[in-house]
Order: structure tokens, then sequence, then C-alpha cells
């Protein structure tokens, strides 16, 4: 049976600190249905972790071969190892009407818009209120050394410049009412046309009572 709608690949992107992970989590709570595309991984796994439930983690060559096939939707070398996204389970989620989150850069996120599934991505991007509040944020959360927060600042204006390529933009100068308006946009773009599979069934439907009106 198809589903009655088809699901969105949503595409959320930020420099560190613009609120990008507790935006998203915020939308798994609010929609339980929604989850992060499990990517894959040649890095081998830290205490803790679980094949399929945090990376599959896959050998370089296995990887390679799936880029080559194909069933990568984006994929990237990093630190000396290979992530990427598989193609396969996001298709299913999809078809079955189920959204699929992914956390990527501008270069993951231009990869899935131009792939297959293009049609079906809603992607936005995240900007913080002012560059100072940036840093303040990265300081604040107490996690990173000076020179890792010094790295995350440099690499925010590489993010930054790319925010022209995104379906949407929002200023996260207030998290509640950012998240309200995150919601707004996936529930309108929910209903596009793309992801309305059974929309020509109830146009011909209509075509078929409108010719029989005339006869």
């Amino acid at each position: 049976m198809t589903s009655e709608r088809r699901g969105l690949l949503i595409i959320l992107s930020s420099p560190s600190g613009a609120g990008k992970s507790t935006l998203a989590h915020r939308l798994m709570d609010w929609d339980e249905t929604l989850r992060f595309s499990v990517s894959a991984t040649t890095r081998a796994p830290r205490e803790g972790e679980r094949d399929g439930v945090d990376y599959r983690f896959l050998e370089v060559s296995e990887f390679k071969q799936m880029v080559a096939e194909g069933r990568m939707l984006e994929h990237a070398h990093v630190f000396g190892n290979f992530y990427g996204s598989p193609q396969g389970p996001v298709e299913e989620a999809i078809e079955a009407g189920r959204d699929v989150l992914f956390d990527v850069d501008w270069q993951g996120a231009q990869q899935i818009v131009n792939s297959d599934l293009g049609k079906h991505t809603l992607s936005i991007f995240l900007l913080p209120p002012s560059i100072t509040e940036l840093r303040r944020r990265l300081v604040s959360r107490g996690k990173d050394s000076e020179d890792v927060i010094s790295k995350r600042m440099q690499k925010s204006w590489d993010e930054i410049s790319h925010w022209g390529s995104y379906d949407y933009v929002l200023v996260n100068d207030d998290l509640d009412a950012t998240f309200e308006k995150l919601k707004g946009i996936v529930t309108a773009e929910r209903m596009r046309r793309a992801q309305q599979p059974r929309l020509q069934e109830v146009v011909r439907h209509l075509q078929a009572e409108f010719e029989e009106g005339l006869q």
C-alpha cells in the first residue's frame, strides 16, 4: 500500500555552536518518527558503539565499492577515515513516509541535493546572531580547549559562506522561536506535491467523475 506521503530528507547544517544538535533533538522529541540517518564509516568502533545503531562499520574496500556503485548519498574522507550516508535505508524510510535527519556540512548537503533523492530534500541552514555569540556558546560548553575553539571559529566562516545554497536559513537568536519556525517549515514541506504520491490518483478520479458528468 502506498504511503499517504513520502518522507523528507531533512538536512540541518550550521557552524559548530549555532544550535544544530539541540534543535535536531527537539525535532525528534516533537515527532518520534523522525530519526537520524545512520552513517557508515571505516573507522574502528569506539567503546560502547553498536554497529547499525551508532554507525555502520565497514571495511575500506566495501565502502569504496558502495561509492562506486552509487549507493552512498554523500561521503567524505575525514582525518584518515571515510564517512558516508548509505542510500538504501533512506529510500526505504521515505517510501514508508518517514522523515530522515542529516547532520552534514555544506559539501555533504550538496551531494544529497544532487543525488537521485534530491527532489525529496529539505535543506536548512542555521546562522548564529553574531560571531561574538558563536564564540561565547563554544566557550560556555566547556568541552573544548582554546586551540580547538580557535579552529572551530576559523572553520565557521567557511560554513557560513555557503548559506545561499540552502532552501531555508534561520538566525538562531532565540532557541524557542527558532524551533517554532523549524516546525512550521517541516510541516509545510511535508505537503509539497513531490511528497504526496496519491495526488495523481486523486486527480484521475476527479477527471473520470467530471467526464462522466458531461455525458
